[in-house]
Parts: C-alpha cells; structure tokens; sequence
C-alpha cells in the first residue's frame, strides 16, 4: 500500500469524525483540526476524546476531527511526518516530548502566551520542557503511581497493608501461597506486573520502586547535560527486589516477562494475582469488572534506602510543526488546560477518563470524583519523578528495559553486574544525543 493509501486508510478506519473532515499540516484556517490522542479507536477514552473536542467546537466555533490510535502510534506519526500531513495536535506521552522534538514535530510553546497557563502546576510545566530549557507543549494530565490490591484477599489471609518493602514482600507471598481466592488450590500470585520490553514496559514498571527508594536513570548535571545513575546502589537494590521476587519468592505471576500492559491487566481481572502497581486510569475499570468492594489503593511503600517517590507521568498537547491553523492549535491546547476542558477529559469517575489528575490549580479533584481513592495518586503526585528532558528518552527507557527484563528473566543474572553494563550503554548513549 503506497503512503498515501495508507494514510487514508488510518483516517478512514480510526477518524472520530465530530464536526465535518479536514486534515492537518495543509490547509487554511477554516479546515477541520485534526487531533490524535492514543487511545485505543471506539474505547471510552476516545469517547472523551471526542467530547472535549466537542465542547471545544461550541466554545470556539473551530472545527474538529479526533483521530484515536493505540498501536504503533509513533510508526503511523513517521508514515504521516513523511507525507508532509501531520495532524494540527497530538495528545501524547509526556516521555515523548524529546523524541519528537529530536524529528521535529512539534513547535515551541511561549508558556507566557498561553491564555491560563498560571494556573496549570510548576511540576507539569516542567514535564513540557525541552533539553534546550524552552517548552514544547501544553500540560494536559498528570499521574502516578500507586498499588491497587485486592482487598478481599488481604483480610482473607489476615493482613494490613504494606508500610515497607519487606511487608509487601510478605503480602505478595500470602497471596501467592495462601489461597486467597479461597478455592482449594495454588493458583495465584502476589504480584502481576508487565515486564516485557516492548515500549520498555519493564523499565517502566521498575521505575516507580526505583524512585521510591531514591534512585533513578539519568540525572540532569545543568547546561542541558545528563548523566547515568543506573548503577546507584539504590537503583540496583530496586531492580534486585523485583528479581527476588521473580526468582527467590516466586511471587510473580507466570509469563509476565513476556507480557505487556495489556495482557496485565486481564491477568488482575481474571484473578491470577492480587497487586498491581499502575497508573489511576485503571481504577474505574477494576472498579467494574472486579466490584468495587474488593478493590483498594495504596501508595508505594518508601524504599530501605531513599524515597517516597513514584514515576511521574502524563500527556502534553503537542502543537505539530506545518499546521495552517497555528491560531486553532493554540486556541484548542488553552481549552483543554481550561478548567472546563480539564473537567471532560476528568470524566468523573467513570471510565475513560483522559484527565486522569488535572493539571489546572482551579479544579478540585474531590468535587469532580467522589471515589477518595483517587487521593492516593494525588498525594503521591506530590513526590512524583518524570523523566529526565534529554533530546530522546525513548532510546533510554528502551534499553534499560531490556536489561530489566533480562535479568528479571534470568534468576543466574547478576544484578549488580548488569546494571553497570547498562550504565556503560546509557552514558554511551547520551553522549551519542550530545547531553553528556
């Protein structure tokens, strides 16, 4: 199929279309501004989606088309970037802010400019910085990370909930040897965790235990230069629990080396394990398919070493580059920083939230959602750790995830050994990227 093909196709197959059509990059003014978001096509998220661009149409007058991809997101961004055909506005990863800036994609935000923009918070600003020290995007939402558990099967082995590692440790084993689900055999597990390499989910996942016990990957050392800390002690004893449990304690749920996000979460919804450390968006998901009585919150124990801390995280309103609407993609990343764009993409409590904490200091939280869960991954909003703004972290998260994984995979594998190899690889890699 030639490019151009494919690119219809994709509009064709995944377009949300709200008011008429359009397509970004192009066109004058008064074409439709088209909007990615990865998200998977018909989900409640792409719903919401579609709601903000709604009510960004009435308020504004400015017409829309929401585009929602989940796979191969950047791939079909390339496939589009090639043709010339961007599309006015993507909302994605904050971790991608270095990647597409390296290609350029994306234009330059005046955070002085952006009509509201002193009430968006300091921390989610910081996660639209450049390495160069300009920003690149809007906030949109943040999040962290907490430990969502069933409750059911911790008062069914007796137990509180996890003050430190060693007491998860210990929980996790209830889960795996206790027969919480109380139906006569061993089937369970105390962890689940997606520790596959693709899209460095492993990295990803041991991210928020390694910075809840003071460590991290790379460190900024100012003027726009970075350096490796993979091989901290307190980054290696994080990486270290997680072997143990996969090796040691075989609390770990079976395949989940090999297992990305979204088989993860259907292992915690079948019942094959009880602790699921993850983001807020899953919570009314969970809350659904499991009940909400069995399911609980809890932030992530402080490591032996450092913390508290958990990954921090979340989704800018990228401006693309070539737009013949740079008025309407301004206009439209105000809005959604709005209070009232904050608000749609909150969703309440209901599931498809694309707000999953607002960035705006003029939304409360509490008013918008009544589950007091959520509070959990607020309050460990306040210590969470975004990654770093070098010119590509993706390069990074991938490769420590490959060695994550390797030796999460390999129970003869020395941690402590493979993470000064990492080091190597990620100093040899930010020097390639010129920010060491």
């Amino acid at each position: 199929m030639s490019r151009q093909l494919l690119g219809v196709a994709l509009t064709t197959a995944l377009a949300v279309t709200l008011t008429g059509c359009g397509s970004g990059g192009s066109g004058s003014g008064d074409e439709a501004l088209e909007i990615w978001i990865r998200q998977p096509p018909e989900s409640a998220s792409a719903r919401t989606a579609a709601k903000l661009a709604e009510g960004f149409t009435k308020a504004s007058g400015i017409r829309t088309k929401v585009v929602a991809i989940f796979d191969d997101f950047e791939t079909k961004l390339q496939q589009q970037a090639a043709q010339r055909r961007l599309p006015d506005i993507v909302i994605n990863d904050t971790a991608q802010l270095g990647n597409m800036n390296t290609q350029g994609w994306i234009r330059e935000v005046d955070k002085a400019r952006i009509a509201g923009g002193d009430q968006l918070s300091d921390l989610a600003w910081q996660a639209a910085l450049g390495s160069d020290g300009k920003h690149y995007a809007v906030p949109f939402s943040a999040q962290s990370f907490a430990l969502v558990v069933r409750r059911d099967w911790r008062e069914k082995v007796g137990m509180e909930p996890p003050a430190t590692w060693a007491d998860l440790a210990r929980l996790a084993k209830a889960f795996t040897d206790g027969d919480p689900d109380g139906n006569g055999r061993k089937d369970t597990s105390g962890f689940v965790i997606p520790a596959g390499t693709k899209r460095g989910y492993a990295s990803w996942y041991a991210a928020s235990l390694i910075h809840a016990n003071g460590g991290d990957f790379v460190k900024a050392g100012g003027g726009g230069r970075f350096a490796s800390t993979v091989s901290d002690p307190r980054t290696v004893e994080a990486v270290q629990y997680l072997q143990d449990q996969f090796c040691t304690s075989r609390t770990v749920n079976p395949g989940a080396v090999s297992n990305d996000t979204t088989v993860t979460h259907e292992v915690f919804e079948k019942g094959q394990g009880g602790i699921y450390l993850t983001g807020p968006w899953m919570l009314a998901r969970f809350v659904k398919s499991l009940g909400t009585d069995r399911i609980e919150v809890l932030p992530v124990p402080k490591g032996p070493s450092g913390g508290p801390g958990t990954l921090g995280e979340g989704e800018n309103v990228y401006l693309m580059a070539g737009s013949g609407n740079e008025a309407g993609q301004q206009r439209f990343a105000e809005y959604a920083a709005s209070p009232d764009g904050q608000r749609i993409g909150m969703n309440k409590d209901a599931d498809g939230a694309i707000v999953r904490l607002p960035v705006n200091s003029r939304v409360d939280l509490a008013a918008e959602r009544q589950d007091p869960r959520w509070k959990v991954f607020q309050d460990s909003y306040a210590h969470a750790v975004y990654a770093p703004p070098v010119p590509n972290w993706a390069p990074i998260r991938q490769t420590s995830a490959d060695t994550i994984n390797a030796v999460w995979a390999d129970c003869s594998a020395d941690v402590k050994a493979a993470m000064a190899d990492l080091h190597t690889k990620l100093t040899a890699e930010l020097q390639s990227q010129k920010a060491s």
